[in-house]
């Protein structure tokens, strides 16, 4: 690995501050030490639309827009101030052959995050509601829904934001709480048979 750490630049990138834009060739990856950043994309009518979160420990990358050495179709954008250690994804590629080590870890690393974690994902698109995807995740992301904002989350499972149900605006005290708590008042009550609730806010 001492090979691959010679390649690390140390960066930092500010809230709201893009490591990747669409339209530009990437040429980089990014392991994320501290912070939070999202890939997204603007949809046909113009809502953000997010396809991943990378936090600590996960490697920020445009993976096929770098592998095809095209111009990336998704932007990635700092949603917390992030330190990040970036490389040159050309110079990585060529210690592959050269380390069956970091070979090994690049192949565990993709396989994990990029096909396994994701095809769940992709199957739930296909069968489950917004409901019961604002659920999973949830309980499959408890630390990771705490750092965002409902819209966020919204933008990542496909939720229209919206206001709260008519089923459920007199017994919601969301407004005024902080979006976790919110979020997770909503979801207490997401079993109850006379309440359906929408998440989200309208981004500021």
């Amino acid at each position: 690995m001492r090979a691959w750490s010679s390649l690390l630049r140390p960066r930092q990138y500010s809230k709201e501050e893009p490591f990747i834009r669409a339209g530009d060739v990437p040429m980089a990856y990014a392991f994320v030490v501290e912070g939070l950043l999202c890939q997204h994309y603007v949809g046909r009518d113009g809502d953000l639309i997010i396809k991943s979160f990378f936090l600590e420990n996960r490697i920020a990358a445009s993976v096929s827009a770098t592998l095809l050495g095209e111009p990336s179709l998704f932007t990635i954008t700092a949603i917390e101030h992030s330190i990040v250690l970036e490389y040159d994804f050309a110079a990585f590629k060529s210690l592959v052959s050269d380390f069956p080590d970091i070979a090994a870890f690049y192949i565990s690393y993709m396989e994990r995050h990029w096909i396994i974690k994701k095809e769940p994902d992709e199957i739930a698109f296909l069968h489950d509601d917004a409901m019961q995807r604002y659920i999973d995740f949830i309980r499959r992301e408890p630390e990771l829904h705490k750092r965002l904002k409902q819209y966020n989350i919204a933008a990542c499972l496909g939720i229209t934001p919206e206001s709260p149900s008519a089923g459920c605006e007199e017994q919601s005290p969301s407004q005024g709480l902080t979006d976790a708590d919110a979020i997770s008042y909503q979801t207490s009550i997401l079993s109850r048979p006379d309440c359906s609730i929408s998440v989200g806010e309208e981004p500021p």
